[in-house]
């Protein structure tokens, strides 16, 4: 077994800030995951001409579908990058997905996202997306504790 390297970690982070790097500067807009989902599921205002509704769905889902493209050929080449191939230890699929919504709904429902947050607005030093991410960082840490010591699961 090789030992542990940085690289693809430091490869991955260079491709997020590259994506939302480019993003911010072809669009004018913040690479928050949840609201560019958001904004596609959510009716454009009536007042809004059609060629615009069009332009705004159509960046969203282009960002969308290469952000999963990007996954799938991830999985593809290297299937062990998600985990447990085995199934010994793996954490099931609607449990992943059940989580992902919750997430989604709770970046609604707090006007804001984790990856706007935690790539955008912390690059930009802005305060209130530290203490977002901070407030992110330590529910997701209380949660897998609570997950994985009080309730016994994976």
């Amino acid at each position: 077994m090789a030992p542990p390297t940085i690289a693809p970690a430091l490869a991955g982070g260079a491709l997020i800030g590259l994506s939302a790097s480019l993003l911010l500067m072809l669009t004018g807009r913040i690479a928050g995951i949840s609201g560019i989902v958001g904004g596609l599921m959510t009716p454009p205002a009536e007042a809004r001409a059609r060629t615009e509704r069009r332009a705004e769905s159509a960046w969203r889902l282009a960002f969308l579908i290469g952000l999963l493209s990007g996954g799938v050929a991830l999985f593809m080449l290297r299937p062990e990058s998600f985990g447990p191939v085995d199934g010994a230890g793996a954490v099931s699929a609607p449990l992943v997905a059940v989580a992902g919504l919750l997430v989604g709904i709770g970046t609604t429902l707090g006007n804001g996202c984790t990856s706007g947050h935690g790539v955008c607005g912390m690059s930009r030093l802005s305060k209130r997306s530290i203490v977002a991410t901070c407030v992110f960082m330590a529910t997701g840490m209380l949660v897998t504790f609570a997950v994985r010591h009080v309730a016994g699961g994976r």
